[in-house]
């Protein structure tokens, strides 16, 4: 029996509603529907990788930073913007499939949380 769906490759299929604002043949993005700033967007690879720690050497995780600047440049962000990718419990990464947190729209404090 083949493992269950992520809950974004759920989202993907179109199975789970969300807001999609970006899509390629390589990713798809959403807003979070828990923001932690004015535009807080998910940016997650078609191909499900469950973390950078599995990375492999080619796939549809080589399309992430080139669907944020498309975003990032969609959304306005013109002041700027932070992107985050959480890797395993410790990292605080709560579904097993790779994404990047893409958020702006106000000033962002460093260090984060």
């Amino acid at each position: 029996m083949p493992p269950m769906a992520t809950l974004f490759t759920r989202i993907i299929n179109r199975e789970i509603p969300a807001e999609i604002v970006y899509e390629d043949d390589h990713v798809v993005a959403f807003r979070d529907i828990d923001p932690k700033a004015p535009t807080h967007i998910l940016i997650v690879p078609r191909q499900e990788i469950p973390g950078v720690a599995e990375l492999p050497d080619s796939g549809d995780h080589l399309h992430l930073l080139n669907a944020a600047k498309k975003i990032a440049e969609q959304e306005g962000l013109t002041n700027g913007y932070r992107l985050v990718i959480n890797q395993g419990n410790d990292g605080g990464q709560t579904v097993p499939h790779l994404h990047v947190h893409l958020l702006g729209g106000r000033s962002l404090s460093w260090p984060p949380g």
